[in-house]
Parts: C-alpha cells; structure tokens; sequence
C-alpha cells in the first residue's frame, strides 16, 4: 500500500505547499541546527526532494532513497532543474543499498518511519540507518505528534488549498494504535476532479520510538518539539 501510495502522489505532493521551494528553504535552514557542515546526508525517505533538495541547496551532499521510484526519480529531476546534484535510488529503508559507515547523517522526515507497523519493521529500518552512519554519525528523524494524537484520535484534517486552488484533507480510520489514512485531492477543472489514495501509519510513541532506536544501537535520544514543523529526534551512533 505504502509504495503505491506514494508513486501516485508523486506528480501532485508540492501542490500540497502554497509555495514548495520556500518550504525546501525553511526546513533545510531548521535541519542545519542538526546537520553539521559538511555533512555526507542520505535521506532515506526523500519523497520528491522536499528535505534533500533543500539541503542540497545549501551546500551539503546529499543521497535519496525512497520506496516509490517515481517518487525517487522526481527528486532527481527536480534537483536538477535547481542546479542542485541529487543521486537517488528505490530502495526500502530495512534494506538500504549502501556500504557500512557510508554517511555522516541520516535523515527520515514528514512521518516516513510509521509507515512500518510492527516493532520489528521499525528496528529493522533502524538498525539499516546505524548500519549505514560511520561511527560517530547521527540519525535525525521527524514524525507526527503521536503522543498527543493518541489521545485525541482526530478523525480528519482541516481542508488545505494549494497552487492551482487543489483542496486537500484527509480522514483517519484508527484500528487501537494504528489508523488508515485517506488522502483527498480536489482539483478544479471544469468540474471538481477528485483523487483519493490510501496509506497506512503505526501511531508510534516518542518513548516506544526511543526505546527502538536504542536497541537498534544508538546512542541516548534527544526530542525537539519546537524546532521543526514536527517533532524530531536526533540520535548518535553508538
């Protein structure tokens, strides 16, 4: 589900942004806190390049991986088309396609990691990233609030209007911790046109994922709530 989810969502997902290339810009500027200079990145969940082109603007080296090749290869092209280098690969971040001790940092932003939905999947993908890092690297990751949305259990998003006037919202379906998203495009034509498509997300705990990175073998985790549009969590190697 997950994969096919997001190749279909890769020819629309900047729409979602009222201006894409500023939020590359922002939320790289708030990830250098985080990323020292100088940094070899792999963004292991790169999506269409919203993280790694952003980076990459700003000087560092960045690599992309995602599970949707046409998600991947949008990445590239779009990196390109800002002068920006940007290899990128389809690979699924429990199987990561790259040497030990490959990066510097490794990054999994805009909720990537919950899509897997066992604790097993999710230390699998983890014990990848450390593999992955050199020693002394550091792992930097972003999900959705779930501490508080476990409580809440919201059943649907407030309406977004992106370029092009496409409204977007979705419903959650939730299933204990876990729930099923359904993502709705509107798109205004001569009659309104819409795209549903269907994803899947383990709502994860920042203590039941702290709890994983550190037996997958990183080192003490810290979260910050305020600096990213997410939570985030950095975490060293060893």
């Amino acid at each position: 589900m997950t994969g096919a989810f997001y190749d279909g969502l890769a020819g629309t997902y900047d729409l979602m942004f009222p201006d894409w290339d500023a939020s590359m810009a922002r939320q790289a500027a708030q990830l250098t806190r985080f990323v020292p200079a100088g940094a070899r990145v792999l963004d292991c969940a790169c999506g269409i390049g919203t993280q790694a082109i952003g980076l990459g603007m700003r000087g560092y080296s960045v690599v992309g991986a995602d599970l949707s090749p046409v998600a991947a290869h949008r990445a590239g092209v779009e990196a390109s088309a800002r002068g920006v280098s940007l290899p990128v690969v389809a690979a699924d971040m429990r199987s990561l396609p790259f040497a030990s001790g490959s990066f510097d940092v490794v990054v999994s932003l805009d909720n990537a990691l919950p899509h897997l939905l066992t604790p097993d999947d999710v230390l699998a993908a983890l014990r990848e990233m450390r593999r992955v890092l050199r020693p002394g690297g550091r792992l930097v990751l972003s999900t959705r609030d779930y501490d508080a949305l476990r409580v809440d259990r919201p059943v649907s998003t407030p309406p977004s209007v992106g370029p092009g006037r496409v409204v977007w919202f979705q419903l959650w379906h939730w299933d204990g911790d876990q729930y099923e998203l359904e993502m709705f495009q509107l798109h205004e034509a001569d009659s309104w046109r819409v795209v549903v498509g269907k994803a899947r997300y383990w709502a994860i705990t920042r203590d039941e994922l702290t709890d994983l990175a550190e037996r997958a073998g990183f080192g003490p985790a810290r979260w910050f709530l305020s600096a990213f549009y997410q939570p985030l969590m950095v975490a060293p190697n060893g």
